[in-house]
Order: C-alpha cells, then sequence, then structure tokens
C-alpha cells in the first residue's frame, strides 16, 4: 500500500513540469502572434492593414515591387524621352516641308519660265509667218511688174494679186488685171512717139489765128539758162528721155505742149494708161510691207504681223 501510493506520487510529481513547461510556451506564443498582429507584420489574406503613423516602412523595391510598378516605371522612362524623340520629328517633318515648298516654288519658277519661252516662240513664230507672207506679196509684186513690162500674161500671178491684195487695194488689182489684158510697153510707147515726131512738129492742123499768135510768141523769148527750151524738137527729144527712164508722166506733159498735140491724142490715152498700170503697182507693193489688216497670205489668211515700216510711220491708203 505504502509503495503504491509512492509510485503515485512520484508519477504526479513528474508531469507537473511539463504541463507548465508547455503552458508557459502557448501563452509566450500567443503573446508573440498578437504582438506581430498589432504591429501589422501579420493579417488575413487580401486584407491589407495601414501602418500606424509614426511608423516607417521600408520595402525592397526587386523583392515587393510589383509588375504593374515596374511596367509604371518603364513607362515613365519612355515618357521622359518622348519629348527629345517628339522635337526631332517635329523638325524633320518641317526640314521636308520646308524642301517640298522650295521645291514646289523652283518647280513654279521652272513652269513660269517655261510658259514665257513658249510665248515667246508663239510670238516669233507668229512674227516669222507674217514676215514672210508680206516677202512673198512683195515677191509676186515684183513678178507681176516684171510680166506687165515685158507684156506678158500674168497667169497664176492673177490669182495671186486677187487673193492676197484683193481687200486692201481692189482697185489697183482691177488696173493691173484689166491692164494685163491689153498691155503697152516702154518700147511701143517710145517706137510711137518717133513715128508721130513730123504730126507733133507740124502745126498746120491748128487753126490760122494759132498759128499766128505762136509764131508772135516765139519771136522774142526772154527765159533763164536753165529753163527748158520750147521748141517742139526740143521738147520731142525730152519726151523721149522721158520715157526711156520710166518717168512717163513727164513725158506725156511734153507732148502736150507740142504744136501738133492733137495727133497724139491716141498716144496720150495709151501713156496715161500705161502710168496708171505703174502707180496701181506702186501701191501693191507698198501694201506688201505697210498694210496693216486686210492683207492676206497665200491660204486667204489674215496677216497679223506688222510690217517693218508699220510701227512709226502711218499705213498707206
Amino acid at each position: 500500500m505504502m509503495n503504491t501510493f509512492s509510485d503515485g506520487n512520484r508519477a504526479g510529481g513528474s508531469l507537473k513540469p511539463v504541463l507548465i513547461a508547455v503552458l508557459a510556451s502557448f501563452v509566450l506564443g500567443a503573446a508573440i502572434v498578437g504582438y506581430l498582429a498589432w504591429k501589422g507584420y501579420i493579417g488575413p489574406r487580401g486584407v491589407t492593414t495601414a501602418p500606424q503613423a509614426g511608423v516607417v516602412t521600408t520595402a525592397e523595391p526587386t523583392a515587393t515591387a510589383s509588375p504593374q510598378k515596374l511596367a509604371g516605371v518603364a513607362v515613365g522612362d519612355k515618357a521622359s524621352d518622348a519629348p527629345t524623340a517628339t522635337t526631332e520629328d517635329n523638325t524633320a517633318a518641317a526640314k521636308a516641308v520646308e524642301k517640298v515648298a522650295e521645291q514646289q516654288g523652283g518647280l513654279d519658277q521652272r513652269i513660269a519660265a517655261a510658259e514665257q519661252r513658249i510665248a515667246k516662240l508663239d510670238l516669233q513664230a507668229q512674227a516669222a509667218a507674217g514676215n514672210a507672207a508680206r516677202a512673198e506679196g512683195l515677191l509676186i509684186a515684183f513678178a507681176t511688174r516684171r510680166a506687165l513690162e515685158r507684156g506678158a500674161p500674168l497667169g497664176y500671178l492673177d490669182e495671186q494679186l486677187r487673193l492676197r491684195f484683193g481687200d486692201a487695194k481692189p482697185n489697183s488689182v482691177h488696173t493691173i488685171i484689166e491692164f494685163s489684158k491689153n498691155p503697152v510697153t516702154l518700147d511701143v510707147l517710145i517706137a510711137r512717139l518717133q513715128g508721130l515726131a513730123p504730126q507733133l512738129k507740124d502745126d498746120s492742123s491748128q487753126p490760122f489765128l494759132t498759128r499766128m499768135q505762136r509764131e508772135l510768141s516765139n519771136l522774142v523769148v526772154i527765159r533763164r539758162e536753165t529753163t527748158p527750151s520750147p521748141q517742139p524738137q526740143k521738147r520731142l527729144e525730152r519726151a523721149r528721155f522721158f520715157l526711156e527712164s520710166g518717168r512717163v508722166d513727164k513725158a506725156i506733159r511734153e507732148v502736150e505742149q507740142l504744136p501738133g498735140a492733137a495727133a497724139a491724142k491716141d498716144w496720150i490715152a495709151l501713156a496715161k494708161r500705161y502710168e496708171r498700170a505703174q502707180q496701181a503697182l506702186d501701191l501693191i507693193e507698198t501694201s506688201a510691207v505697210r498694210e496693216r489688216r486686210l492683207l492676206r497670205d497665200g491660204d486667204g489668211k489674215p496677216v497679223q504681223q506688222l510690217g517693218p515700216a508699220d510701227e512709226k510711220t502711218p499705213a498707206v491708203k
């Protein structure tokens, strides 16, 4: 009995320290956990506990930084580089715009210069065409004069005269064409004048009183040395000289002053007809050079180019 009690006391005395140690460990663990929870180091998952005022918390950037924060830092770095890149792009774009503007301006200038050159060439071409038409008209007039001087038919010159000068000088063209149908040459006029010489010097066809007055007026003649002689022979010589030199109008005046001028009525008519044709040719030649509006080219188109003598002198009417 005593032994049993002794064993029971011995067993109860050995468990008590163990229980006390376990209880003390639990209380210490609970205290530590409560302290950590109070400090904010331990909390429920998904719930963030804000640190109390006055407590400074530090976190390692590499271990605790989230991917979003790292992305934000990268975006911030890129944003810091963005102004420099944007400025460079704007400068490059501005330079490109300026270069395009310069090229456009140079292109416009080249186009304007090309248009001016084309307009100048067009004017030169028109002037050359007008001058060529005038030169052709002048050649037609010269050819017509040569044909009339030879007494030859005009042929194609007839049509060219009507086409080129019909509007500018219709009367002159009509006179030339009518004269060409029955032409008279200087050789014919000179030959006929020589054949009429005896009749022109003879005044027997005139009335007696007219002949008496002429004789009395020629008895005493006072004139200057340079004044042409009124004798019939001298007048005939001067008339022939004027015909040979082409001054038909002066030859006609000399023949009209001869005593037998009545016998030269037909010759005077032929000479005046020849003189009118020559005057018409002169007008045609002048028109080829100075006509402003009505001259035409070989196709019948108006000649727009002014003549070389038309800028400072009025047109021939």
